[in-house]
């Protein structure tokens, strides 16, 4: 069974697999830092300082706290200003993986465009072509 596993772990696909998810990880947080230290406070400053991250609709009578971590631990909360930051990241993360896929896509039709070039045959020339129909009938006769 180890044997086995190891056969498993070790393919490339998987090892692909486990990069991509560690890479995207780190790059979730880096779009995170984005979000939360550069986009939110530029937006916030554009609309009057508002701070979208503590912005929040208290669910229960318990809840008083003026920041929403406070207030979680009060009690239930709809947290929907950090929800606009998360849709950010999102909309971030999944425009910038679009651009990534758009330029891929577009260097495998470069190539594929260069390979298909190279399988077509070299165009002949007109001299030898007339050269070629003249031995061609030249061969018939002789036939004859």
């Amino acid at each position: 069974m180890w044997q086995e596993f190891k056969q498993f772990a070790l393919r490339g696909n998987v090892v692909d697999l486990a990069i991509g998810v560690i890479i995207g990880a780190a790059f979730g947080r880096i779009v995170e830092s984005l979000v939360g230290d550069i986009f939110m406070p530029i937006i916030g400053a554009i609309s009057g300082g508002l701070d979208f991250s503590n912005y929040f609709v208290p669910l229960s009578k318990n809840v008083t706290a003026t920041s929403l971590a406070q207030a979680k631990a009060q009690g239930a909360v709809l947290a929907w200003g950090n929800f606009i930051t998360v849709a950010i990241n999102f909309a971030i993360i999944a425009f910038i993986l679009f651009l990534v896929v758009k330029g891929i896509n577009q260097m495998r039709r470069k190539a594929d465009a260069k390979a298909e070039e190279a399988k077509k045959a070299p165009e002949i020339p007109a001299d030898v072509k007339l050269l070629g129909e003249i031995r061609d009938l030249l061969r018939d006769r002789r036939s004859v």
